[in-house]
């Protein structure tokens, strides 16, 4: 079978099976950026009359369907192409057994071992979209979820861009609002493997005012005090700002979100929000996830701003309203948490069924009226319908010794749309 060799380069000499593939071959596709790298490697003058240059890569791929059953062609490729590369795009085009990856060290490789730092524990991402800005990729993320997912990731390796260069990368981080995070180092690593590579170092405030040369990748790494909480899931009450005594208690919001079943990504509506112990748990879990904290009460909404703030959840948005008038306008959601009512659960449900495709609601009722009307609205509606009551009792001292203090019991309702 005729193949499509697609061959990394850029920071190491070809090994035996690339060379005596390169030598071989009549066709060899390039950009110029990559002939420029090929004239540093010992094959270049045996192979340059053969290198046909195209910069865009759909022109690249329609060369390739032209031209591939008649000879075995070529692709270079920067680093490793399976690494955010042309490797992926080659594949899905011409199937794996068409396609041979030849893969090179990648420049996040490279980049890591410049700054001395393992990069198994790191989280990577590419900003880069294309250079036709009219034809960009549409990208797993967008350069405003930097912030985000700097919460969520002590170290950080990026592909960058024209566009999505250094320094909107740490203005991206400048001009967020979350009020604080830990130490952030930013490690440019400019144009590895060329004769004029550079490893620039720095605070976020110092690489916005910079520019760079390209190629280059970006890492941020965050100094993390031994202090600091890593912890995810399991906030106490007392951390969390709220009115006395009115927040979901702990015991109940870890069922409760065990109850929703919350997925990576979607839109969560938490409808009667109160203090935004649920929401804020959820945001924290999954930082992708679209939360829109529904709430009527003024000073609770100022609860759930100071907790927004304090544990920088960006990724809740709230809601001043009453339900289920304020939920006319919000995005199709994925799941439904129902912590408040206000006597208004069967209007609330109807709309709620009216906009979900498919997914979960969850609500918490305190009585038996609550939960008969719960279980009622949702069978109505043809929700599927499970229910469950939780008991909790906390220890309590008296006279030195250890008793259990009951607290008001809760019925957690479920109910699941099958599209």
């Amino acid at each position: 079978m005729i193949k499509l060799y697609v061959m990394g380069i850029g920071y190491k000499p070809l090994d035996k099976r690339a060379r005596e593939i390169i030598l071989d071959c009549k066709v060899i596709l390039a950009s110029n950026r990559l002939i420029e790298v090929l004239r540093d490697y010992d094959e270049f003058d045996m192979v340059k009359d053969r290198i046909k240059v195209i910069n865009n890569v759909d022109e690249t791929i329609d060369y390739i369907k032209s031209a591939i059953s008649h000879q075995p062609i070529v692709l270079l490729a920067s680093g490793d192409p399976m690494f955010f590369g042309i490797g992926r795009r080659a594949i899905k085009e011409f199937g794996k057994d068409m396609v041979e990856i030849l893969p090179d060290l990648s420049s996040i490789q490279m980049a890591f071992s410049r700054i001395k730092e393992p990069w198994d524990d790191a989280f990577l991402i590419s900003l880069h979209g294309g250079p036709d800005p009219e034809k960009r990729r549409r990208l797993p993320y967008d350069i405003k979820d930097i912030p985000l997912l700097l919460q969520q990731q002590h170290k950080m390796a990026i592909l960058t861009d024209k566009q999505n260069n250094p320094s909107e990368i740490a203005k991206a981080i400048n001009s967020s609002p979350v009020t604080h995070y830990p130490s952030l180092i930013l490690y440019v690593c400019e144009r590895l493997g060329y004769a004029d590579e550079k490893i620039t170092q720095g605070t976020p405030e110092e690489i916005a005012g910079m520019t760079f040369s390209e190629p280059n990748v970006v890492i941020i790494k965050s100094i993390v005090n031994s202090q600091q909480s890593s912890v995810r899931f399991g906030l106490k009450e007392a951390e969390i700002s709220h009115s006395k005594g009115l927040i979901t208690k702990d015991e109940v919001r870890a069922v409760t979100i065990h109850r929703l079943r919350l997925p990576l990504e979607g839109v969560f509506w938490d409808i009667g929000a109160g203090s935004g112990s649920v929401s804020i748990e959820a945001a924290r879990l999954y930082p992708q996830l679209n939360i829109f904290a529904v709430e009527k009460n003024k000073e609770q909404i100022n609860h759930i701003r100071e907790n927004k703030k304090r544990f920088n959840a960006l990724n809740i948005e709230i809601i001043s309203g009453e339900a289920p008038d304020a939920l006319i306008n919000l995005p199709t959601p994925d799941r439904v948490f129902i912590g408040g009512s206000s006597g208004r659960l069967k209007e609330m449900i109807v709309l709620i069924k009216q906009k979900m495709v498919s997914g979960i609601i969850v609500i918490n009722a305190t009585t038996i009226e609550t939960l008969s009307e719960s279980i009622q609205c949702l069978e109505n509606n043809r929700f599927n319908v499970d229910a469950s009551e939780v008991s909790v009792a906390r220890s309590k001292v008296i006279n030195g010794k250890k008793h259990l203090n009951a607290l008001n019991p809760i019925f957690i309702i479920s109910g699941e749309k099958i599209p």
